[in-house]
Parts: C-alpha cells; structure tokens; sequence
C-alpha cells in the first residue's frame, strides 16, 4: 500500500523505517527543515524499560498537592481556563488509582521490553550510530518510603522477566564511581543493567538516512493543515506545501505521529483522543577532559530528573509543566536542573556553556500511547507517548506497521481496535492487554 506518514519525530519516523521494511509505499511530510526537531530533539535519553510505572500512580495525588505554588517543582500545573487541560487532569486522578495503574504499568512494560528488542535488532542490521550507551539505568532514592515502593515495583517487574538488582548506598558507588563526589545523600538504588540510553535526535536523523535509501520520501518545511474524509474513509490530507501553497496528498493510508498536535488534527474529523500536551525541560552541558561525570544513566526520582551521557555531552532532562501548548522557555526550570545536576557531579562542567531546552510531551493521563486504526480503516494512530517516546519508539513503529499490514503485533498490549479507538480514547481508558 501507499502510506503517508504525518509527523518525522522519533515515532514517525520509526513507523516510516518498520512500514517500509514490511514492503508499503512510505512518504513522511513534517514542518521542520529535518527530521526530530521538536520533542525528539533533546529529551532525557534513557531506554528505560525498567521505569514503566507512570507519573499516574497512588502516590501521585499527595506529591502534586506538596508542590502546588513552586515554580521548579517536578509536576508543575498552571490553571487555565482550558475545558481539556482540566478533563486531562481529573482522567489523570482516575489513573492514580491502584488497579488502573497497575495495569498501564504492566501493558507499558510488555511495550517497552518488546521496543528495546526491536532497537537492538534494528541498531544489530543496520549499526545505526546514536551515542548509544549500555551501561544500564541507576535509579536513586533519597526517601526510605520511596525506595521501599521502588523495591516493590521492582520484584514485580522481575517477575516479568526482567533483571533488577536493588542496591545499598554502598553498592550504588560501585555501579557509578563518578557518585563519590555528590552532594545528594541516598537511601538506595534500583539498577536495571539491561537497559540503555542514547541521543534521539542523532537516532532519527540517522534512520531517516536510512529510510530514504530504502525508498521512503520525506517532504520537510510543509504543514499539514487538516484531513478530509468521504463514504467512512480518510480522502486526502491537504497540506501547505514548501512555497506556503496548499496542496492534496492522498494515498491508501495514513499515520498520524504528530505528537501533542495530533489531536487538534483529528478534532476536525470527529476523533477525540486525551492527549494533552505536558511541557518539558532539558540541559546539555558539553563535557571536557578530566570532568568527572557518569559512564551510567541515573534516575533522580526524588525531582524526577534523568542525567544521561552523549558522548561528550551530559543530558539533564525532566519535569512536567501543564500549560497548554505554550513553548516559552521558563530559564528558572533549566537552570534548576543545572544547579541539581551539580548537586549530584559538582566537578562536572559548570553552567555557563549550559545549552538550554524545553519541548511538548504528547500525554495520555494514563502514559500508555495510542496506537492502531481509528473509526476510519485508513486512518492509524502512533501517539501520546508521554515521558517514554524514546523507550517504546521502535516497538511502537513495528507494531504499527503490523496492524497497518493486517497482522497481530507481537507485545501484551491492548491496541485500538477498528470500531472502539474512538470510544477507548474519548473515555480515557487505559489499553486492555490483547486477546
């Protein structure tokens, strides 16, 4: 079949590689004048099977009521007079409760797991280059009551196959040296040795490399303007074309991966999806000889923060802002993660070649993604991926391509079906595990 491909971050453009590999017609259209510009560009780096508990937890609740009013807190919520920032956030209590979120914690495992098997295949086949790192995720605690739910999720994930190893103070010195030297007194950790990081910005630009010599096309510096249907089926999608002319584009089918803008393109056609767009932070901060810093990628769970290294770049990324689709760039929040950063490697560079940036998180109250045909049968979801876009990229892309090729997708985890992708977003209810 014809695909076209709306959106070239890190999910698009994983869709676009997978469909093509399974033998469809691939183009992918995108505004920006490359691929992974906006939330792919500089997010935290990890693939982190090993955190797929969501920000929707029973613990939740308590936290963000602690940090209403701070301006660098983790969770930070702006009221708006917006009626879908505060149907996300009452969706988002309904997630916190124990049931649901151990059910989207486990089908977010089974994705995740799965999507770090399709990387290894697909960096195994092509030796794609990444500043990808396999020294596995510290998780760090400072609160004994923390740690003790951390070491319970743990046994849970282990029971599911996958390795954890809790670790003593003590021991977390031993799996990062570099530690010595913090400011920051934990209570323990949680290692997963399994698990990974890299830069998703240089993985998408490099795979959309890649799938241009396998055929796909991409067209960047258009803007898709809207979809239109006929007789139950996507027609054709009509963009702004490089000249700021509008064009039609059709094909057979048509993946939307367009991020936190993916449900005000779908509004139109009558698809209501709880996707909700929650700003992020990051700060790179180039490294120079002699600075001590982590060969491993560490989890601050008590600010919600991830430090990963890029080659000779430290990644600071983390927090969570609602307030709709503003971008501005809040310097306070960036520079709160430097000054924990320091906290944790004081020896590190220090913040003056600090390169600041913020980016929209495509959110489901529940951080399980949507992906699957809609109530149109050529029309696919690939989106809402939260805070784990990286980490279930590849297994995502394949999936899709999967249900666009007509077959089952191999993980535990309920995708949309034809008739209820509709109904099951509009309600906000989390996947059902497939079967």
């Amino acid at each position: 079949m014809r695909v076209i491909v709306l959106g070239a971050g890190v999910i698009g453009t994983t869709s676009a590689w997978y469909l093509a590999q399974a033998g469809h017609e691939v183009s992918v259209v995108d505004r920006q004048p490359e691929a992974g510009l906006e939330t792919s560009f500089a997010n935290g780096g990890q693939i982190s099977v090993s955190h797929s508990e969501p920000w929707a937890n029973p613990t939740a609740p308590l936290k963000v009521l602690r940090w209403l009013g701070r301006e660098d807190a983790p969770l930070l919520f702006r009221p708006r007079a917006d009626l879908g920032e505060w149907l996300w956030s009452l969706r988002f209590l309904l997630e916190c409760l124990p049931a649901r979120s151990r059910r989207n914690t486990e089908a977010a495992f089974a994705l995740a797991l799965y999507s770090r098997d399709q990387l290894r295949q697909l960096r195994h086949d092509t030796a794609i280059a990444y500043d990808s790192r396999a020294a596995g995720i510290l998780h760090l605690y400072e609160e004994q009551r923390e740690f003790d739910h951390a070491s319970e999720q743990a046994e849970l994930l282990e029971g599911r196959g996958l390795g954890l190893e809790i670790k003593s103070p003590a021991q977390c010195l031993e799996v990062e040296p570099a530690l010595r030297h913090s400011k920051v007194r934990v209570v323990g950790g949680v290692y997963s040795a399994s698990d990974e990081s890299g830069d998703a910005h240089l993985f998408t630009k490099h795979l959309c490399d890649l799938c241009r010599a396998q055929g796909v096309s991409f067209r960047f510096n258009v803007s898709v303007n809207r979809l239109e249907a006929s007789r139950g089926a996507i027609e054709r999608v009509v963009i702004d074309d490089e000249a700021g002319i509008e064009e039609s584009l059709r094909s057979d089918a048509y993946v939307v991966a367009l991020g936190s803008y993916s449900p005000i393109l779908l509004r139109r056609i009558g698809i209501s999806i709880p996707v909700y767009p929650v700003k992020g932070y990051s700060v790179t901060l180039p490294l120079r000889p002699g600075d001590v810093a982590p060969q491993t990628s560490l989890t601050d769970h008590a600010r919600k923060i991830v430090i990963s290294r890029l080659g000779e770049r430290l990644r600071v990324a983390g927090t969570a802002e609602l307030n709709g689709y503003d971008t501005e760039m809040n310097e306070s929040r960036c520079e709160a993660l430097v000054t924990r950063c320091l906290e944790w490697f004081p020896i590190a560079e220090r913040a003056e070649n600090a390169q600041f940036w913020t980016g929209l998180r495509p959110a489901t109250p529940s951080n399980l993604p949507l992906i699957g045909r809609s109530k149109y049968p050529n029309l696919f979801l690939n989106t809402g991926h939260g805070t784990l876009g990286w980490t279930l990229a590849c297994g995502s892309g394949r999936a899709l391509a999967d249900i666009v090729s007509g077959r089952r997708p191999e993980p535990e985890f309920g995708f949309l079906e034809a008739r209820a992708a509709t109904r099951r977003a509009t309600a906000s209810v989390a996947p059902r595990p497939a079967g």
